[in-house]
């Protein structure tokens, strides 16, 4: 069996040196990028399993690759970053990263991290990648929300897991546990707010009351649950 792909993309070359042979240790393949431009060429060849990305690249907004990656390409994203404020974290994980780590950083936790992205499988769709609800048809396959008139909203990689697990499960009750198990990614602060942001953003995209959803309800203690009625094309 093929072992996943990861790529580093950072400009410091201990970094890279570093992350590379812990994740070859660890059975991974690696390719690694100083800039940008390079990794997005490589991209025209190849898709990774898994991203690596530093927010302060020479060439480009770290957090615009990340955005970019995030709606365009079908692998996880995690951000390795200096940038340890809050704020940072956040607008990290809104534009769509699945993680975000500080640096410096244990090479152990950052193979744990990814190997915990990579441990549950994907959550794919019973029929296809199209899905009607309320109105609204979600294209999984072009990652766009259509709200029937004529509007097209991209979502994000990670937004689309989500809402993948929702509507494959409606009207049932999906704990944060089912999620983390489901989803990927280690348990704890890091994870539940990666979903609050990610469900944040869904709510905006559908148009929801943020204050009164109509769709994706909060059961306060127990998780949430999606009310919609879905039909799969």
């Amino acid at each position: 069996m093929t072992q996943p792909l990861v790529t580093i993309v950072d400009d410091e070359p201990e970094i890279r040196r570093i992350l590379t042979d812990a994740l070859e240790e660890a059975g991974f393949r690696t390719q690694s990028f100083s800039r940008a431009r390079e990794f997005e060429a490589s991209l025209k060849r190849v898709t990774p399993d898994v991203c690596l990305v530093d927010l302060s690249l020479p060439d480009t907004d770290g957090l615009a690759l990340v955005h970019r990656l995030a709606l365009e390409q079908g692998a996880a994203v995690i951000i390795i970053s200096g940038r340890a404020q809050v704020q940072d974290r956040v607008t990290g994980l809104e534009l769509g990263a699945d993680d975000y780590i500080t640096k410096p950083f244990d090479p152990a936790e950052v193979v744990a991290r990814i190997r915990a992205r990579l441990r549950a499988p994907r959550v794919r769709p019973t029929h296809s990648d199209v899905a009607h609800f309320n109105g609204w048809t979600a294209y999984f396959d072009r990652y766009i929300l259509d709200d029937g008139a004529g509007t097209e909203t991209p979502f994000s990689h990670a937004e689309g897991e989500v809402l993948r697990l929702f509507l494959e499960s409606p009207k049932r009750l999906i704990s944060r546990a089912h999620m983390q198990e489901t989803l990927g990614g280690a348990a704890g602060d890091s994870f539940d707010r990666a979903m609050d942001v990610r469900i944040s953003r869904l709510r905006t995209k559908l148009g929801e009351d943020p204050k009164n959803p109509k769709l994706i309800k909060t059961i306060y203690g127990a998780g949430y649950i999606f009310l919609g009625d879905v039909v799969w094309q």
